[in-house]
């Protein structure tokens, strides 16, 4: 019997390989790896592990409905860290649906996130606009844009996903080591838990909602593999590093002037989640997210294997 092909967005990616090569692993597709280089290192690796690399843009909604032709099932992702515009990222997405619809693709897993407007207006003050338009561009973008797939008719699951926990490395959110030694965790999120989920498992989790077919099509849902305050996480990471860590609890409004690229976008967006809290846990179910992908890491689980790549200059 012939498998059904499962096109991966941004296949050479994070979110997108981590999909790819679970995909590859389970056997159950055929799995069409679609990246902007298909001569790159990573994607040359998904070749030999099994996948047709094929080459498309999310700016361009013509490759894309190329890419998708003959697939049975697509996950769609979009990058916004890569280039700062939340309209950009709006359009990708657009164009994906638009795409998914002309290739008759039967079931979408869009990878997005709450559109923070829907619970804070654009004038509320107790956070600053951004981009005119926006209180957390890189949320409210994906949120905005899952009314692009029902607009369509698109059969779509809608998954949230959660803060990634190799954050710690690749963007060196981890323990810094002060002037006195003492290594200190800082996280806007006072004493209210921030749901994490190492971003290989996002992959696996989508494996395991395509697996239900139309159960979870036009559902929203939300994965994370732990729900840890700052101070659970400097305790998982003292045990991990072998000295002691400290949670620094730095408010939003200071995170904001820290003048890294998009340190306002991430202060609104701790904010939102320490503001709103019970609502964003409650949307990530951990029974859930375990239930689609048994294999789900907990916060310990990574770190027995990453702590030592964590930078802590």
């Amino acid at each position: 019997m012939t498998k059904q092909i499962l096109a991966v967005m941004g296949a050479t990616g994070a979110q997108g390989g981590g999909m790819a090569r679970a995909a590859l692993a389970s056997g159950a597709f055929t799995v069409r790896a679609i990246t902007r280089n298909p001569q790159g290192d990573r994607a040359l690796a998904l070749a030999a592990a099994g996948a047709e690399v094929v080459a498309a843009d999310s700016d361009d909604a013509t490759s894309l409905a190329r890419a998708f032709a003959g697939a049975q099932a697509v996950f769609g992702v979009t990058n916004y860290w890569e280039y700062f515009s939340a309209e950009r990222e709006f359009v990708q997405a657009y164009n994906i649906a638009q795409a998914a619809k002309a290739a008759g693709v039967g079931h979408v897993v869009w990878s997005t996130m709450e559109d923070s407007r829907q619970v804070m207006a654009l004038d509320d003050p107790r956070m600053p606009t951004l981009m005119g338009s926006y209180k957390v561009p890189h949320m409210d973008a994906k949120g905005q844009a899952d009314g692009a797939f029902v607009r369509a008719g698109v059969p779509t699951t809608f998954l949230r996903t959660s803060f990634y926990w190799d954050n710690l490395v690749s963007l060196g959110m981890g323990p810094r080591r002060g002037a006195d030694g003492t290594l200190s965790f800082v996280l806007p999120m006072a004493d209210k838990p921030l749901p994490g989920i190492v971003v290989e498992d996002i992959g696996k989790c989508a494996l395991g909602v395509l697996r239900r077919g139309e159960e979870l099509v036009g559902k929203t849902i939300g994965i994370a593999g732990g729900h840890l305050t700052g101070t659970q996480m400097a305790e998982a990471l003292t045990t991990a590093l072998g000295e002691p860590v400290v949670y620094t609890y730095v408010p939003p409004e200071v995170y904001r002037t820290f003048g890294f690229p998009g340190a306002d976008d991430l202060g609104n967006m701790f904010q939102y989640k320490r503001d709103f809290n019970d609502a964003y846990c409650g949307g990530r179910d951990l029974a859930f997210a375990r239930a689609l992908n048994p294999e789900l890491q907990t916060f310990a689980d990574w770190l027995a294997g990453n702590a030592k790549r964590i930078p802590l200059a």
